[in-house]
């Protein structure tokens, strides 16, 4: 059986590959998935007679798309636009738009699989997608973006809508952005629907989505926590990335009793001997936020921290880390550094962070350590609660938000201790997320047909 289910995966990654070449972030994403679903697949020949895993693999819609804008000084700028709807066996493609010079369409067909099976794991009807642009807001005016985002909706506005395709904010995109796509869209369309997530509590949005991902990941890292007895409660917690998601995980950790001692930013990271508590956190959310500033100048305000240029916070001992930043982040060499430091629970906050090399070091120490598509999903999973809200056209209060995040997040770390638990007792989250995801999302696809 073992050697089937190597042949098999080794014939499968060599026609992705073939079909799709170039996408290494595909590739690498498919191959995880792959690894754990394998065995699966091959006990239920059903699957494979409809290809399942092939049709998950192929987008069910690409749409690429120029984007003409004028900047400041009255030039023309031109850039690219992408939305991957991958799967909507399940319900309306989810997934949030990025904007950033790295976007391309592999990264964008990594981020739409994974999408599938996260939005899978939240138990809420929503299919699997993803867009952007390889356009840079930094640096670039209010005006500038707001010009961007509108030609960038005038082509995106035709292909979405509240039941065929939700996109959502990401690296990137913000709640500046949302408002001009959101804006945009209203104009086109002519109506007001609950078409884009992580719009603004006073038209739309739903209170506690952007602290979403960020808390979320901080509860599922408590679930898992907890199976070895463990909380935050006097642990070193070192978390990558200054972004939203490295915000609110920050902010949630350091209630739940631990000490977040690092942030970064691409240019290199902060070292905070003394922790990152609230006051210090209201800070770096009104430099990153508001002004836009680089983590260095955390120093600056508070001169008892350290500034590390062109590193990433991986050496910096502690118990737990929650890689915040971007894809790729975290590789052989860093993993080793954290496990040699003593680090024993790893929960992932931004999309494939990890690299093959990091996570299966992880697992060979038998460490805790969870995949993105389990422990971020709370982001996208108040996107969903936001949906449910614009329906409704009612809008919850911020306990009942914060009430059905945490219980979701429950129920993905439950479905992961339930196909995710080893004969050993050693709980792998990365087979446990993706298999629960994909069972859902094949049985749906087996149900409706051929298409």
């Amino acid at each position: 059986m073992k050697q089937n289910v190597q042949n098999f995966v080794d014939s499968f990654m060599e026609n992705l590959i073939a079909k799709n070449p170039g996408e290494k972030e595909f590739h690498q994403a498919v191959h995880e998935v792959l690894v754990a679903v394998a065995p699966y697949v091959l006990e239920h020949p059903e699957l494979v007679d409809l290809k399942i895993l092939e049709r998950m693999c192929e987008p069910e819609r690409i749409i690429i798309f120029r984007v003409p804008w004028v900047d400041d000084k009255g030039q023309v700028q031109v850039n690219r636009g992408f939305r991957v709807q991958m799967n909507s066996a399940i319900g309306p493609y989810k997934g949030g738009l990025r904007f950033h010079p790295s976007v391309n369409l592999g990264v964008l067909k990594f981020l739409a699989f994974e999408q599938v099976l996260k939005n899978s794991l939240t138990t809420l009807p929503m299919g699997g997608g993803k867009g952007g642009s390889d356009f840079d807001p930094k640096g670039k005016s209010d005006n500038e973006v707001m010009r961007f985002c509108q030609s960038f909706m005038t082509e995106l506005h035709r292909h979405i809508g509240p039941d065929t395709d939700v996109p959502a904010g990401d690296i990137g995109v913000g709640g500046r952005e949302i408002g001009y796509l959101f804006g945009q869209y209203r104009r086109l369309s002519n109506e007001f629907t609950g078409t884009l997530t992580g719009k603004a509590l006073a038209w739309g949005g739903s209170r506690l989505r952007p602290e979403a991902t960020g808390y979320g990941l901080c509860y599922f890292a408590q679930s898992m926590l907890g199976t070895r007895g463990k909380s935050f409660q006097g642990q070193t917690v070192v978390i990558s990335g200054s972004g939203n998601v490295a915000q609110y995980a920050c902010e949630k950790a350091t209630q739940l009793g631990g000490k977040v001692v690092t942030l970064s930013d691409s240019n290199g990271y902060v070292y905070d001997p003394d922790g990152i508590d609230a006051g210090k956190l209201a800070y770096v959310m009104d430099l990153k936020n508001v002004r836009r500033g680089r983590i260095k100048e955390y120093i600056t305000k508070y001169p008892s921290a350290q500034y590390f240029e062109g590193k990433k916070p991986w050496e910096v001992k502690c118990d737990i880390a929650l890689p915040c930043a971007t894809q790729n982040e975290l590789d052989g060499e860093a993993a080793a550094l954290l496990l040699k430091n003593g680090c024993y629970c790893v929960a992932e906050g931004a999309n494939m962070p990890s690299t093959p090399e990091a996570i299966h070091a992880f697992q060979k120490a038998k460490i805790l350590y969870s995949p993105g598509k389990a422990s971020n999903a709370g982001g996208v999973a108040t996107s969903g609660l936001e949906m449910t809200q614009n329906s409704m056209r009612r809008k919850w209060h911020a306990t009942k938000v914060d009430d059905n995040l945490h219980l979701i997040m429950d129920d993905i770390h439950k479905a992961c201790l339930q196909y995710g638990t080893q004969p050993d007792g050693y709980i792998d989250y990365v087979k446990g997320a993706t298999l629960a995801g994909f069972i859902k999302v094949a049985g749906a696809m087996v149900d409706q047909g051929l298409i």
